[in-house]
């Protein structure tokens, strides 16, 4: 009779995986230690495991996949320490809004009274603030339930990575399956607010629009280009976003926003409304007292997240999701006849001199990348130049580092390409390359199709260019300078080339960017570039 109710009885490992294969999260990212081992016992044949050399690379590859896939991505993480190592990368999942179910070992609870060797104390605050839900359950059999929770919550908008802590001994004890079940999770601001808004527009004189990363999690793109043709609105980029959101060569786009309050209201300041889609308003990197925007400019501000409608310093915030409030609005402005604000007019072309400048590599690089190729940047001190001369228009097509903790591109270009197997192109400094360059190594073992574009000018350029804005020059420990990034590539097994003149570097991008195709695996160019010593958030315009 015993051996019987045993035979039939489902286990959390079980019930846990028949959840992960309900929800489509059969890829998993991780680096395993020995309070996982238990989930990983029969791994059925259907899951793929991506193996990450370091916990915020395993992060950072789900969070690029889940982007890829518009799906929650599942990353297994070491009790404590190797939590603590993912906590970068939690951080820009969470700010950037990537749904993440992220899974960690504990110790046997058993052990838990006695202080265990890689033990977790309160596993469940060791992530906060920075995940949307964090439980360690109760008890074994409340760990598959817990986990369709979280799932549910990473998914609901805004969206963001989602914690649960495991003890290593709950995996075998029985547990009841979660039947899959739907959450609908979009939802609209009130019609009077919304017409109140749409009587706005049709009588103001020089609307804009700002688009944030909620355009792109709800793919609302459409919908704010009808909006902002319909309306013949200016639109740009909020501050440091993590995405873009509007095809940039259309006439109506106008910019990136910069991140310093007194040139952000300069920008707006000639428009009487703006309506800010899905991002905070707005996000400063360096102290000014300047107001957030210029008399006489009014403030729209929709969003999902009620946090950030609460700490809006001005203007009139909607709490709704982005796509069916731009839908609703479309029906109710009028086709305007105002006359359009003027392009922006493209940089000036670069010639060739002595020395390769980043300025140079970039108009190279944009007159060879196809159009349907995802960007991702994460190359602070050449984000201005970048935005500048590679226009994306590809909805999905731009990635990058939104919220500031550096070693985010690189994996992430990994889980990207690894989502649908088409070539990604990724543009690093040298600086940033270095936090995570171990991820090279899961690139090459799974033939993950990304070209990587390393700027290096010797040192974290973007920290010394801050510091002179400050008056602190030499800024210590900015020095970098001497790093075979090729050969540091092909240790890792990928193909890797160099250049160091501009007379070598279309044969070089050609190789590494043209050449290779989706199944060709990862390929690492590594360019020494100079003239990087402008100053940081004064740039290109328009």
């Amino acid at each position: 009779m015993t051996s019987r109710k045993r035979a039939t009885t489902t286990t959390v490992r079980e019930a846990v995986v028949r959840l992960l294969r309900s929800t489509g999260m059969t890829t998993v990212f991780g680096n395993p230690g020995s309070t996982e081992l238990c989930m990983f016992r029969d791994w059925p044949d259907d899951f793929t495991y991506i193996l990450g050399l370091q916990e915020s690379t395993a992060v950072a590859m789900a969070a690029g996949h889940a982007l890829g896939t518009g799906r929650a991505a599942v990353v297994s993480l070491h009790s404590a320490g190797g939590v603590g190592h993912a906590l970068g990368a939690v951080f820009n999942a969470y700010r950037d809004r990537v749904p993440l179910v992220i899974v960690a070992g504990q110790q046997a609870r058993s052990l838990l009274q006695l202080r265990p060797f890689l033990g977790a104390d309160e596993p469940a605050q060791f992530p906060r603030p920075y995940v949307k839900f964090a439980r360690q359950p109760e008890r074994a059999a409340d760990v598959p339930a817990v986990l369709a929770e979280a799932h549910r919550v990473a998914m609901t908008h805004p969206r963001g990575p989602v914690f649960v802590s495991v003890p290593e001994d709950d995996w075998d004890r029985p547990a009841e399956p979660v039947e899959p079940r739907a959450v609908h999770a979009g939802f609209t601001a009130a019609p009077d607010a919304l017409a109140a808004l749409a009587t706005r527009l049709d009588t103001c004189a020089r609307p804009a629009l700002v688009i944030g990363q909620g355009v792109e999690d709800e793919a609302a793109l459409p919908e704010a280009l009808a909006l902002a043709e319909r309306i013949r609105a200016g639109v740009w980029i909020s501050p440091l976003s993590g995405r873009s959101g509007f095809p940039e060569s259309h006439p109506l786009f106008q910019g990136f926003l910069p991140p310093v309050a007194g040139q952000l209201a300069a920008r707006l300041a000639p428009y009487d409304v703006v309506v800010a889609l899905g991002t905070p308003v707005f996000t400063y990197h360096v102290a000014d007292d300047s107001p957030p925007l210029a008399p006489g400019t009014d403030l729209f501000h929709l969003d999902c997240d009620p946090a950030q409608a609460a700490w809006l310093p001005t203007g009139t915030s909607l709490v709704t999701t982005v796509r069916p409030a731009l839908t609703q609005l479309i029906g109710l402005v009028r086709a305007s006849g105002r006359t359009p604000p003027a392009p922006r007019r493209p940089p000036e072309a670069v010639s060739a001199g002595d020395h390769l400048t980043p300025e140079l590599v970039l108009d190279r690089l944009h007159r060879i990348l196809p159009r349907d190729r995802v960007l991702v940047e994460e190359a602070p001190s050449h984000r201005d130049a970048l935005h500048a001369r590679m226009p994306v228009d590809l909805p999905g097509g731009f990635l990058t580092a939104g919220s500031g903790a550096l070693g985010w591109g690189l994996p992430l270009a990994v889980g990207r390409a690894l989502a649908d197997m088409r070539r990604v192109v990724c543009v690093l400094g040298d600086g940033s390359a270095l936090y995570s360059v171990q991820a090279l190594w899961t690139a090459a073992r799974h033939r993950a199709p990304v070209t990587f574009v390393v700027l290096d000018n010797g040192g974290y350029g973007a920290v010394s260019a801050l510091g002179r804005r400050l008056g602190i020059d030499p800024v210590p420990g900015t020095e970098l300078g001497g790093i075979e990034f090729a050969r540091l590539a092909e240790a890792f097994g990928c193909a890797a080339g160099h250049a160091d003149r501009p007379a070598d570097l279309d044969k070089a991008l050609d190789r590494a960017v043209t050449r290779p195709g989706d199944d060709d695996g990862p390929h690492l160019l590594h360019l020494r570039v100079t003239g990087t010593e402008g100053v940081l958030y004064e740039p290109w315009a328009g």
